[in-house]
């Protein structure tokens, strides 16, 4: 079993920045992909940003140019990156590791609030 701790949330005005990170009790980050999501109250959990086993990245549009994934195996860490955030950014934070092949490991972080003031 693997656990991920996010951290690295807080309050924070618009236009400000915040670097989430989300920290793997071993090391899977090569093997696996990792996604960050967010849920705001009243909405249905949404990918934010993606990085895959090889590198590669994907974002969701509201966020593109702004946020930033990206991970260090030394630290068995991923990070997200936020700036130029904004108050329909704010929202709980998950980070996620996973295997894209059928049946393939699948492990979620507790969550980090990120609220941004308008």
């Amino acid at each position: 079993q693997v656990q991920l701790v996010e951290s690295g949330g807080g309050l924070v005005p618009a236009g400000g920045s915040l670097s989430l990170t989300c920290v793997a009790s071993r090391s899977i980050f090569s093997t696996h992909t990792v996604e960050w999501y967010r849920q705001a109250p009243g909405k249905q959990r949404e990918l934010v940003a993606g990085l895959s086993s090889f590198g590669s990245t994907n974002y969701a549009d509201s966020v593109k140019g702004r946020f930033t994934i990206s991970k260090d195996y030394a630290k068995n860490s991923v990070f997200l990156q936020m700036v130029s955030l904004k108050p329909e950014d704010t929202a709980i934070y998950y980070c996620r590791a996973r295997q894209l092949r059928a049946g393939g490991y699948d492990y979620w972080g507790q969550g980090t609030q990120v609220t941004v003031s308008s």
